[in-house]
C-alpha cells in the first residue's frame, strides 16, 4: 500500500530543499585546549576533533540523504520541459498543424509544407501502487540510518576509551619516571659513600666500579622512562586530533570509575548496529518481492503550441491511469529476491558471531579487573618490604657488613617494586574502563549529543 499524500507535507519538503544550505550537516566548532588536561576534557575534545568521528558524522548524513531520497518516491512528479522544432517532414508537420489549430481542406497531407513549433508542457505523474517497493526501501534506508548512527556511539566508546587509557598510561609513565629518578639519585648516593670508603680503604676498587655501573643502568633507565613518556604524549595527541602541542595531566583530576555490577551486552551499540543491518537486510527482501506485484500509475499534462511560420497556436491537456504487470523477466525476480534473502542470512550469522564475540569480551574484562586487583594488593606489599629491606642494607652497607653486589641487588628489587605497583594501578584503571566499554556503559557521565552534531546540545 502507499503512504497517502500529505500536501503540507509536500510543500515543507520544497521548502526545505530550497532553503537547505550546501553544508547540510556542519561539524561542530572546535574546543578551546585547556592548560591542563582532564579525562573528562580530553575525551570532550577527542569526540569533537578525532578525525575518525568526523568520518562516521559524514556517513550519519549520507544515511539521512539516502532517507530522503526513499521518501521522495511518495511525492508527487512535477517537470516542466520547453522545446522548439522546424521541419518539412509531412507527419511531424501535419502535427504542427493540428496542434496550432491551423487545418483546412486547402492542406495536402502528403506535402503540408514547412512548419515550426514552439512546444511548452506541464507534466505531473504519482505513483499509485508498486508492491509495497517504495515502503520497504524507506524502511531500509531508515534502518542503515539507524545502523550508522549506532556505528558512530561504537566509534565514541572505543575513542573514550583509548583517550582514557593514554591518560592513565601517561600518569604511569610520569610516575615510572619519577622512580627512575629516585634510583639514580639513590645510586648516586651509595657511589658517594663507597667513594669515601674507598678513600679511606675500607672497600675495594672492584665494588665501588660496580656501583658505579649499577649508577650508569639506572640513568640508561631513566632515558627509557622519558622516551616512554614522551611516546605516551604524542598517542595522547593522536587521539585529540592534534598535530602538535604540550601535554599536561592533571594528575588531581582522575576519576575512579566505578566497575559495572551487572553487564549487559544489549547496551552495546554494536550489536544494535547489527541489528538494524538486519532489519535493512529484511526489507530489502521485502523491497525485491515487491517485483511479483503490478505498478499503477496516475499522470496528467498540460502543454501549449505556438507556430510562427503558420502564425496558429493551440493548447491541450491529457490525463489518464497507467497500470504495468510484468509477466516474464526471465527470472530477474526471483533471482535479486534469493540474493536479498542470502544477504538476510550472512547479517543473522553476523549478529549471532557479534553477540558471541561481545560475551567473550565482557568475560574477559571482568576476569582482567579481578586480576589487577589481586595484583595492587601484591605490589603494595612488595613495595613496603622492598623499602625496608632497601633501608636496612643501606645502613649495613655503610658498616661495612655487606658487598656492593649485594646491595644493588636490593635497590633493584625497590626499584622494580616501584614500577610493577604503579604498573599495577594504571593496569587497574585501564581494565575497569574496558570493563565499562564492553558492557556498553559511558566512562562517566557525558552530556548528551547529536552524534551526526555534536554542536547541537
Amino acid at each position: 500500500m502507499r503512504r497517502p499524500l500529505n500536501p503540507f507535507s509536500l510543500l515543507c519538503g520544497i521548502l526545505f530543499l530550497l532553503a537547505a544550505p550546501p553544508d547540510l550537516f556542519p561539524a561542530g566548532p572546535a574546543e578551546e585546549l585547556p592548560s591542563q588536561w582532564t579525562p573528562q576534557s580530553a575525551v570532550r575534545f577527542a569526540l569533537a576533533n578525532n578525525p575518525e568521528t568526523a568520518i562516521i558524522r559524514e556517513r550519519i548524513a549520507a544515511a539521512r540523504a539516502a532517507v530522503m531520497e526513499a521518501d521522495s518516491a511518495f511525492y508527487p512528479r512535477l517537470d516542466l520541459s520547453a522545446s522548439y522544432s522546424r521541419t518539412d517532414n509531412p507527419m511531424y508537420s501535419f502535427g504542427n498543424i493540428l496542434n496550432q489549430g491551423e487545418f483546412d481542406e486547402s492542406i495536402d497531407f502528403n506535402a503540408p509544407g514547412t512548419t515550426d513549433n514552439l512546444n511548452m508542457a506541464a507534466t505531473a505523474s504519482y505513483r499509485l501502487y508498486n508492491g509495497g517497493s517504495d515502503q520497504a526501501g524507506l524502511r531500509v534506508a531508515e534502518a542503515s540510518e539507524t545502523a550508522s548512527r549506532h556505528e558512530m556511539e561504537s566509534v565514541r566508546a572505543r575513542l573514550a576509551f583509548e583517550v582514557i587509557k593514554t591518560f592513565f598510561t601517561i600518569l604511569q609513565a610520569e610516575d615510572t619516571v619519577q622512580a627512575r629518578q629516585s634510583a639514580v639519585g639513590a645510586a648516586a648516593a651509595l657511589v658517594s659513600v663507597a667513594q669515601a670508603r674507598c678513600r679511606a680503604g675500607d672497600l675495594l676498587q672492584a665494588d665501588l666500579l660496580n656501583l658505579e655501573v649499577h649508577h650508569a643502568e639506572e640513568q640508561e633507565n631513566l632515558i627509557q622512562a622519558r622516551h616512554g613518556l614522551q611516546l605516551a604524549r604524542r598517542a595522547f595527541l593522536n587521539l585529540l586530533g592534534l598535530e602538535e602541542g604540550t601535554v599536561l595531566v592533571d594528575r588531581g583530576s582522575p576519576v575512579e570509575l566505578q566497575v559495572p555490577a551487572a553487564p549487559d551486552i544489549a547496551l552495546r551499540p554494536e550489536l544494535m548496529a547489527m541489528e538494524a543491518a538486519v532489519q535493512a537486510a529484511e526489507a530489502r527482501v521485502r523491497q525485491e518481492q515487491g517485483g511479483y506485484y503490478p505498478t499503477a500509475d496516475a499522470f496528467a499534462g498540460y502543454q501549449v503550441d505556438q507556430g510562427y511560420e503558420l502564425d496558429g497556436s493551440g493548447n491541450s491537456w491529457l490525463a489518464g491511469v497507467k497500470v504495468n504487470f510484468n509477466l516474464f523477466s526471465g527470472r530477474n525476480t526471483a533471482a535479486r529476491i534469493a540474493g536479498a534473502r542470502a544477504v538476510l542470512a550472512e547479517k543473522k550469522e553476523q549478529l549471532r558471531k557479534i553477540s558471541l564475540a561481545i560475551r567473550l569480551e565482557v568475560e574477559q574484562a571482568s576476569l582482567a579487573v579481578e586480576q589487577t586487583e589481586q595484583r595492587m594488593e601484591v605490589t603494595e606489599k612488595m613495595v613496603a618490604q622492598a623499602q625496608e629491606s632497601a633501608r636496612l642494607s643501606r645502613e649495613r652497607f655503610k658498616e661495612g657488613v655487606i658487598l656492593s653486589s649485594e646491595l644493588i641487588d636490593v635497590e633493584n628489587r625497590l626499584t622494580g617494586a616501584v614500577v610493577r605497583r604503579t604498573a599495577a594501578r594504571t593496569a587497574h584503571r585501564i581494565a575497569v574502563a574496558d570493563f565499562r566499554r564492553a558492557c556498553g556503559l559511558p566512562q562517566f557521565d557525558q552530556p548528551s549529543e547529536d552524534p551526526a552534531n555534536p554542536a547541537d546540545s
